[in-house]
């Protein structure tokens, strides 16, 4: 299990209090809530997204949701579009692909965190690898998410993205 340098040194200088969460190798956030034993709607995943003038921001859903493009549209006046691999690969170059953690902050990008956040008592999130997630308080998630913008950013149920 390795974590993220940058997600490391960004802990370390926030003094944050957490624990480290085994599990077996798994590509998907529902997946690994399930193998690791947490709730869904308790670990935060990072979703990569762009603005068409290329700036980039990291929202962040529980692993049970998706994100609603047609709600950050409103974000930017020219509209939200997924980030490709490739960006993600560049802006978190020392996590596995698609082992995306959540603190956008971290890697100086800006964070959208959906309300769903607000009242848990407990999340988890990925550490920059396919084997381990951070487990934190929800009062220590929410202080290490600093300037976080919340809104809400998961598609209603039955809602399509257009």
């Amino acid at each position: 299990m390795a974590m993220a340098t940058t997600l490391q040194d960004y802990l370390e200088e926030m003094d944050a209090v957490y624990d480290i969460v085994g599990h077996p190798r798994h590509m998907t956030s529902v997946g690994i809530a399930i193998l690791a034993h947490v709730p869904a709607a308790c670990l935060a995943k990072g979703v990569l997204v762009r603005d068409a003038a290329g700036r980039l921001s990291l929202t962040v859903v529980p692993s049970d949701q998706h994100v609603d493009l047609r709600r950050l549209d409103g974000k930017s006046p020219t509209g939200v579009e997924m980030a490709s691999e490739e960006e993600i690969v560049k802006v978190f170059n020392d996590c596995d692909p698609g082992a995306v953690p959540p603190m956008g902050n971290a890697y100086g990008i800006k964070v959208l965190l959906d309300n769903n956040f607000a009242n848990l008592d407990e999340v988890y999130f990925e550490a920059g690898d396919h084997e381990a997630l951070m487990h934190v308080t929800g009062d220590e998630f929410r202080r290490l998410m600093g300037g976080a913008e919340r809104g809400n950013y998961v598609r209603e149920p039955g809602a399509l993205d257009g």
